[in-house]
């Protein structure tokens, strides 16, 4: 029946009704859902457009009827939980006395500290002997909150509760979630608001991952999420929600703590942000649980035989329950039940202080105790949980319900009193003004080590005691290191083989994780399809169209290669979460990741940041690579750019490899220094789609690879007219050509260097540079590429596809004339050669920027330098490249 569609026979909807109530009452709610959802599609089979609703009325999922006892003692869990409010909100307030600059949040924790206790005492189990461990990803703002918990467990001084936010000196405690600054306790970063919810669902498909493949057994491991309502907003947020239904992560929690309110004022002041996001969610195939009101509430709702009360809370918005929390009782009762008689009636006996206790759902113990329970007991499907609490609870003028309780970073005494008074702080008069740190007396703290060693020891707790790896050697590539003749090859298809090899390694094989976003045939990694298959947790129920080829798409639920469509932010959390199991499951997995470069670290940047501060361990690869490279596909997919954005995360080392050789020196150290000596970086490599000869490995030129810079070539006598020739990735290729040019033009003479990391140098050379500034009544110390170049004679040209800052970097550190080439500006579609010689770094600019470099040096005339403009087709009045 359609809304404003007159009943045409009441008796019979009544009978209706009558009848759903009957089966609620002899055979449950499920019994009734059942046969509801079997009338919905006999209507609709037979023809009837019945609208669909994705929500269900602004009550709580739980019926009161079905409320579990919360287990311990209830006064001292209360107790404990109202003192750690008090040292959450001093941890910040006490940092700010000394000076604002130093920041925090109140109010986040204090709309949330019932979820977080009841998690901490009754459901999240630490890694140990018989459990792996949960894994949990905490809202970033209420971390003084946890930093509180563990203070009064004795985990931190009340020194370094005093230095929250305060690390230099090395006894202070991080701002947000940090493994990088805090690496024995946070297991993730989760303030850059977005990247917490996509990673935890990809941390809960790897984890099924890993136990389909028998790594692990999960047994009955959960992965939570805390978020704030306002965080959804993100797409990042809700971007992957449709991925865990998909593949039944039933081992996945989302808990939303829906206080209403974001930074700056509410999340939705016109409509409902719980029935939004519940409609998202239960659109997407996840459980959703609505833990809205109190027990408070359950009296007035029984009451509510008009069902006025449950049609007012329906039909108020969010911006009007925020401003009822700001307000009082009094004002509660005015514009909230005094919009209608039956409600006013309802309590018309309350006084006003009844009217504002009245509690929400995330601030009663048991309604978020039986939630908790009932999410961890769902099978077959994520689950979500939508927490409606204050923002500031407890804060009262201080910020309780206000727009302003976000920013709130300081109470004064009045405020302090309130607080004190309100939850029963022991804390003096005298000594409330310095809003001290209270500790718990023994048999509290004895309360909280019980509940603890019951679910395992300490948490949150990061753990770094998996085992190292053996790591193949060097020879293990031996194909690689040699000569390919004249059969030409890619770098892209060198790594390929690389990675075969890997996979077919008895010691490591099982291990390594390919992880591709839907572009396996750009980069020639279809073969894996049968040789290891592609992940599905159910398998393959289809017949490939393929099936009769070789290569055929083949999924399995033992699959090794992850294939995440086009999708390389969840390509990317899939990696981090490969890169980090060492941590979070004891199993080092060697991870792949190999996508368009473009599409990188410009693309994905903040979750490349994370990965870093996660203390990933893995490889990636950015695939057609350069920006004259990838020749037809222009502007969007022409990468001149991503080692300069790489170089900006500390612990990502980088390559630019020109042939197979050097690939695989690179991956083999790179096994070794993250997986054998359990180094905490990672490694980015660009490869490129382009076909050439490659040589054999030098002998010796291991070290130079791995520090960035090697002589390929050198000219045993150079004469005056000679010259460094400086690339890496394919314009290695052209400067190598410019060599062979400027001998059978000029005369010129050249050594030929190829450079894999300009970023390993100047990383090299800034370390060398500070050293020496701190320590000038020292030995200098020398930086690696000054020291290579140190009997080269004449300029170097650096060319490489890239800025020209990448190769600008180690100006500073060659003694030499330096000229440098690169890709600067947008790319655009062309042949290969059509767009060197736009961007000036094909083999006649490379050429014509030595006759530069030697005519300034008098070493060529100046009818050689004319000649050379002439031969090299030099422009003077070329548009600038960048600029076009």
């Amino acid at each position: 029946m359609k809304d404003g569609t007159p009943d045409i026979d009441p008796v019979e909807s009544q009978e209706w009704q009558e009848a759903i109530e009957d089966v609620i009452a002899r055979d449950g709610a499920d019994r009734a859902h059942f046969l509801l959802d079997k009338a919905v599609q006999q209507a609709r089979a037979a023809g009837a457009t019945l609208p669909f609703s994705a929500t269900t009325p602004y009550q709580n999922t739980i019926p009161s009827d079905d409320l579990l006892e919360v287990p311990g003692d209830q006064d001292m869990e209360w107790r404990i939980r109202t003192i750690n409010r008090w040292n959450a909100m001093a941890t910040v307030v006490r940092r700010n006395k000394e000076s604002s600059e130093y920041g925090g949040h109140i109010a986040s924790f204090a709309s949330s500290a019932v979820m977080y206790d009841i998690g901490l005492n009754h459901f999240w189990r630490a890694k140990s002997d018989d459990h792996g461990g949960d894994l949990v990803f905490f809202q970033g703002h209420i971390v003084p909150g946890i930093y509180a918990r563990s203070f009064m467990e004795g985990r931190f001084s009340e020194q370094q509760m005093e230095n929250f936010r305060s690390e230099v000196g090395g006894s202070g405690l991080s701002s947000y979630p940090h493994p990088w600054l805090m690496p024995d306790y946070w297991q993730f970063p989760t303030v850059s608001m977005g990247l917490g919810p996509l990673m935890a669902i990809y941390q809960a498909r790897f984890m099924k991952y890993m136990h389909n493949r028998g790594h692990i057994d999960m047994g009955d491991r959960k992965v939570w999420c805390f978020l704030g309502d306002g965080e959804m907003d993100e797409p990042e947020s809700l971007g992957a929600i449709g991925l865990a239904a998909r593949e039944g992560l039933d081992n996945l929690i989302f808990v939303v703590n829906c206080n209403l309110q974001r930074l700056d004022g509410p999340v939705r002041g016109n409509s409902k942000i719980v029935q939004e996001l519940e409609g998202n969610f239960r659109g997407a195939g996840w459980e959703v649980l609505k833990v809205l009101w109190g027990k408070g509430w359950d009296e007035l709702l029984e009451m509510d035989t008009t069902g006025r009360l449950r049609q007012l809370m329906d039909e108020t918005v969010d911006g009007d329950y925020q401003t009822f929390k700001s307000k009082d009782g009094a004002y509660i009762r005015k514009h909230f039940f005094g919009k209608y008689p039956e409600t006013a009636k309802l309590v018309e006996d309350w006084t006003d202080d009844q009217i504002w206790a009245l509690r929400r759902g995330g601030h009663d113990p048991q309604k978020v105790y039986t939630a908790f329970k009932r999410a961890t007991e769902v099978k077959g499907q994520p689950t979500c949980l939508l927490v409606k609490t204050v923002k500031g609870y407890g804060m009262g003028k201080a910020g309780e319900g206000m727009n302003t309780s976000h920013q709130q970073k300081k109470m004064v005494e009045d405020q302090l009193r309130a607080m004190r008074d309100r939850f029963q702080i022991p804390v003096s008069d005298e000594d409330l003004p310095k809003a001290p740190f209270v500790t718990l007396n023994n048999a509290q703290k004895a309360y909280l080590a019980d509940r603890r060693k019951a679910l395992g020891g300490e948490f949150p707790k990061r753990f770094t005691d998996a085992p190292s790896l053996e790591i193949p050697p060097l020879d293990a590539f031996k194909q690689q290191l040699e000569s390919t003749g004249e059969r030409e090859i890619s770098t892209t298809m060198a790594f390929v083989r690389i990675l075969t090899t890997l996979l077919r390694d008895k010691k490591i094989g099982k291990q390594v994780v390919p992880i591709v976003p839907d572009e396996s045939r750009t980069f020639g990694m279809e073969g894996l399809f049968r040789s290891v298959g592609i992940y599905n947790p159910l398998g393959q129920n289809y017949t490939p169209e393929d099936a009769d080829q070789m290569m055929f798409y083949k999924e399995s639920t033992s699959g090794q290669v992850l294939q995440e469509g086009i999708n390389e932010a969840g390509a990317m959390a899939d990696w981090i979460a490969a890169s980090t199991a060492y941590s979070n499951h004891g199993v080092p997995m060697v991870p792949f990741y190999i996508y368009y470069s473009m599409f990188g670290f410009q693309r994905i940047g903040d979750l490349a940041w994370a990965a870093g501060d996660s203390r990933a361990r893995g490889f990636m690869l950015g695939g057609t690579a350069g920006r004259t490279t990838l020749n037809g596909e222009g502007l969007q997919h022409e990468d001149g750019h991503s080692h300069i954005l790489a170089s900006t995360i500390p612990n990502c080392i980088t390559y630019d490899p020109t042939f197979s050789f050097e690939v695989a020196v690179i991956v083999q150290h790179g096994l070794q220094r993250m997986y054998g000596d359990q180094d905490d970086v990672y490694f980015y490599l660009t490869l490129m789609n382009e076909n050439y000869a490659h040589p054999e490995m030098p002998k010796g030129a291991e070290e130079g690879i791995i520090k960035g810079l090697y002589a390929l070539e050198r000219v045993k006598k150079p004469g005056k007219k000679h010259v460094n020739l400086m690339g890496s990735g394919t314009i290695l290729v052209q400067a190598m050509k410019a060599a062979e040019m400027l001998k059978e033009d000029f005369g010129v003479t050249a050594d030929i260097w190829s450079a894999t990391s300009f970023n390993e140098l100047a990383r090299d050379g800034q370390d060398c540079a500070r050293w020496n500034r701190l320590n000038p009544l020292s030995d200098p110390k020398v930086p690696y590429i000054t020291r290579t170049l140190e009997d080269a004679k004449g300029p170097v040209i650096i060319a490489t596809d890239y800025m020209k800052n990448y190769g600008e970097q180690v100006r500073g550190f060659m003694e030499q004339p330096v000229s440098i080439l690169g890709t600067d500006g947008f790319g655009r579609s062309d042949s290969r050669v059509n767009l060197r010689r736009f961007f000036e770094v094909d083999a006649n600019h490379i050429a014509a920027a030595a006759m530069v470099e030697l005519y300034k040096l008098k070493a060529v005339s100046k009818a050689e330098m004319e000649k050379a403009i002439s031969k090299y087709d030099i422009d003077g009045d070329k548009p600038n490249p960048r600029l076009v």
